[in-house]
């Protein structure tokens, strides 16, 4: 089990023909079960044709309907990047993953604003993770996005981050400790975006295959703050907690567009602060997170 991909995903690349989405989609392919999960591409002007034997439609419904996928991931530049999205809320997709970095602020809100619109309406909800993210990975099944598949372990740890290069590292200190992973999802840095914190939490307490979690966060917004004090009512697992940033001068932007801290609730001490209320077991520092959590297990 695990959250949101398995083995039996189906996927559609947008973006397949460009330089970023071969090189991606090609790795995801040799991945695992990837073979059998990456069914379509999406470029309007290349219908009809193929690469690496995965056939490519004018559109995602075109590719929906087809293929049977649910699920699509986004390489296309940040120009066109927000109208892939909807272009896969509007097919009903179940998930859009959009890795795309750059994307315009303004194009996101209006996305963001379409698709709430959508569902107030009574269409289908479809969950987007991103932008700027790496992806998600369900290790020895399918793994959509730019993650090294190498570092990766089936097991039964649950590891979400806005930071995706904590990601690999928290994954490879489980790995290197002998711990596998259930799921690792990446949700990406940008100020606007789909799945936060407390919804993949949600997922990790729900799912019968996760026995705990690592979460990551940084500095900027609210975000991990409103998951820690979900967790303390509702998480039935123990959590290790670790923030990026605790150095940052307020009002200077660090890395990710959304790490950007105005000096009150969303610095990495505040945000510490509350996990630890929150009763998860934090640390300051990043080289420690799979210790910590091996000593929940």
């Amino acid at each position: 089990m695990s959250i949101y991909i398995n083995k039996d995903t189906r996927v559609i690349t947008q973006g397949i023909t460009g330089k970023t989405g071969q090189f991606h989609t090609e790795k995801c392919i040799e991945y695992a079960n990837g073979k059998n999960c990456f069914v379509a591409g999406v470029n309007p002007k290349k219908a009809g044709e193929k690469i690496f034997d995965v056939p490519i439609f004018a559109t995602v419904k075109d590719a929906a309907a087809e293929t049977g996928a649910t699920v699509s991931v986004i390489y296309v530049p940040p120009a066109g990047a927000a109208a892939a999205i909807w272009e896969a809320v509007e097919a009903d997709l179940d998930l859009a993953i959009c890795i795309t970095e750059g994307i315009p602020v303004r194009d996101m809100l209006e996305v963001r604003n379409r698709m709430r619109a959508k569902e107030a309406a009574g269409g289908k909800k479809t969950l987007l993770l991103g932008p700027n993210c790496p992806g998600l990975i369900t290790p020895d099944e399918i793994k959509i996005g730019i993650m090294p598949g190498h570092i990766h372990k089936k097991g039964r740890v649950g590891v979400v981050s806005r930071s995706g290069t904590l990601t690999y590292e928290a994954v490879a200190q489980l790995t290197e400790l002998g711990i596998g992973q259930s799921s690792a999802v990446g949700i990406g840095g940008d100020p606007i975006n789909g799945l936060k914190h407390i919804d993949v939490m949600k997922a990790f307490n729900d799912d019968p295959e996760t026995d705990a979690v690592i979460m990551i966060g940084e500095i900027g917004g609210p975000d991990e703050a409103e998951a820690a004090r979900w967790c303390k009512e509702h998480m039935k697992k123990p959590v290790v907690g670790f923030i990026a940033g605790v150095t940052a001068p307020p009002g200077k932007r660090m890395g990710h567009a959304g790490a950007l801290i105005s000096g009150g609730e969303d610095t990495a001490d505040a945000k510490l602060a509350v996990m630890e209320e929150s009763g998860f077991i934090v640390t300051r520092n990043p080289s420690e997170m799979g210790r910590l959590l091996k000593g929940l297990l």
